[in-house]
């Protein structure tokens, strides 16, 4: 018995067995004949060679400038429309090739810098002695690999919070923002890495993705991007607080080198260790000095004291009798008066006599 339908429901039965053969189909063509309708839906023409199809996409999922003769990548969903077109319903859209992708790239650049989105006065500082690190990349790339390894050769010992997502294709700036905002609301991490090795222009533009570049200038967690070769640029390094050149490069910011600071360490225990002994003599001489200077002080009384003491050794020899005696003088003792009895002693010599007279001077 053949299936008969109405003409709707014909087109959900359409929709439904398309949607269900043809999910997530991704599509590369020349974009034609776009055009805006009300600010809200964004129409197009995907076409090569042999063939176009219609397209649309929702303005707010058009997350990258497109014009007229781009080569881009779109991922969607093939639609019959109720008018009977066939049509594809664009989820995620990328340009493809160098040209294609520098173009849009300066196109969204031009209008996030009217923004002020990169504003350098925006830009946070790598904090200081960081201890926790989120990084946001590719586990199986050689990109996280090397940062791995820098990192534990030249610290070890950081907590590293790691969100595995995709880093290059249509899909990577949603897994990439969802990481993002996983490690702003739920890990205690200091600084977010986004890394990714090397690749050619198609393999990084999704780091051009507008709503992820507004997701890293948004997260209350410095971000340091290290994207692609140095001499590649992303949007999203614009968007970054601190930019490195590569996965290697960023993990060398983040992380101290432990045989420098053992170097240093050493060097400040020589030079601490100089001054102390520097000092130490310095306060020995100084003491030398003083100590000097006390002996002289003492030495000089001494001496003065010395020479007191001759002076009156001098005027107690001058005092002495037999000084006295020496000179021709004699001593008298005894009771001076008429008929008295006295001692003469000189200097060899002692006389005893009676005292006939007395006379006053």
């Amino acid at each position: 018995m053949e299936n008969k339908f109405s003409v709707s429901d014909f087109i959900v039965y359409c929709n439904q067995t398309l949607e269900y053969a043809y999910t997530g189909c991704i599509i590369e063509g020349e974009v034609s004949e776009m055009k805006t309708s009300q600010g809200k839906w964004v129409f197009f023409s995907l076409k090569d060679e042999g063939g176009s199809i219609d397209c649309f996409i929702p303005i707010w999922q058009l997350r990258i400038p497109i014009e007229d003769g781009m080569k881009v990548i779109v991922r969607g969903t093939p639609k019959i429309t109720n008018w009977g077109k066939f049509s594809f319903t664009v989820q995620a859209i990328m340009p493809v090739g160098q040209g294609n992708i520098k173009k849009s790239f300066e196109l969204l650049k031009k209008k996030l810098e009217r923004e002020g989105l990169f504003d350098p006065a925006k830009k946070r500082p790598l904090p200081k002695d960081i201890s926790k690190i989120g990084v946001i990349s590719s586990t199986q790339a050689a990109g996280y690999a090397d940062f791995i390894k820098i990192v534990n050769e030249r610290w070890g010992g950081l907590e590293i919070k790691v969100c595995h997502t995709q880093v290059q294709g249509l899909v990577a700036p949603d897994q990439i923002i969802r990481a993002l905002n996983y490690l702003n609301e739920h890990s205690a991490v200091e600084i977010i890495a986004i890394i990714r090795g090397g690749g050619s222009a198609d393999d990084l533009a999704c780091f051009n993705d507008e709503k992820l570049v507004r997701a890293i200038a948004a997260s209350k967690i410095p971000v340091i991007t290290g994207i692609g070769h140095e001499v590649d640029e992303s949007l999203s390094d614009l968007a970054a607080d601190v930019v490195a050149s590569t996965p290697s490069n960023a993990a060398q910011m983040l992380t101290k080198d432990k045989k420098a600071e053992i170097r240093n360490l050493h060097d400040n225990i020589s030079h601490i260790y100089t001054q102390i002994s520097s000092r130490v003599d310095l306060i020995i001489n100084d003491s030398k000095i003083k100590t000097l200077n006390i002996s002289t002080k003492i030495l000089s009384a001494i001496e003065l004291y010395e020479n007191k003491i001759e002076s009156f050794v001098n005027v107690l020899k001058s005092l002495n009798p037999e000084n006295i005696l020496k000179n021709g003088y004699a001593i008298i003792r005894g009771d001076i008066k008429v008929g008295g009895e006295i001692e003469i002693e000189m200097k060899s010599r002692k006389i005893n006599a009676n005292i006939t007279k007395v006379k006053e001077k």
